[in-house]
């Protein structure tokens, strides 16, 4: 799937339909689900699952803009209201294996400073915070609208650290799926 050619222009892309983990459960094979549902850190599970490839962050977009209206939703943000986004590529030897987009409430960054973490993974912060809350896991079939590569599934869930909140989306890719020898779905 192309970037949304509006998506750079004002106009926030296309709303993606999500839907509770369980519901997605039927139609995830068990390799996938072992992925989509754990609730610890990406970033150390690629890092063990490349069995010694190199793990990169790869930052591919970060400015303010408006988020798409189910992050807005997501987020319990009001449509029209500006917000901290975030794209990576999470790599394994250059490669990209999982792409992510974070989205964070100018109101609620607090001096957080996270247009700082550059090429640095937000879940290895995240993770290190004591107090650190993750609300319900959310997937998807549909690939990610802000990157060409496809994936089987996409998940989302949202963090809170303290006043702090953020919308974490991580899509998985194809090229992921064929490194480790996952099936399809």
């Amino acid at each position: 799937m192309t970037r949304n050619p509006t998506a750079h222009h004002g106009k926030p892309p296309l709303s993606l339909a999500w839907r509770p983990l369980a519901a997605g459960r039927p139609a995830m094979s068990p390799a996938w689900w072992a992925w989509v549902a754990t609730r610890d850190s990406l970033t150390a599970r690629l890092t063990e699952a490349g069995n010694g490839r190199t793990f990169r962050v790869r930052l591919l977009e970060q400015r303010l803009g408006r988020p798409r209206p189910d992050e807005a939703r997501a987020m319990g943000l009001p449509l029209d209201r500006m917000a901290w986004l975030r794209e990576v590529a999470l790599c394994l030897d250059g490669r990209p294996w999982v792409v992510a987009r974070s989205v964070a409430p100018l109101a609620q960054l607090r001096g957080q400073r996270l247009e700082r973490l550059g090429e640095r993974s937000l879940g290895s912060w995240l993770f290190r915070q004591p107090d650190l809350e993750r609300g319900p896991i959310e997937v998807t079939a549909a690939p990610a609208p802000f990157h060409p590569l496809p994936g089987p599934w996409g998940r989302r869930s949202v963090f809170r650290h303290r006043r702090f909140a953020v919308l974490v989306q991580e899509f998985f890719l194809d090229a992921m799926a064929d490194e480790l020898q996952l099936p399809t779905r």
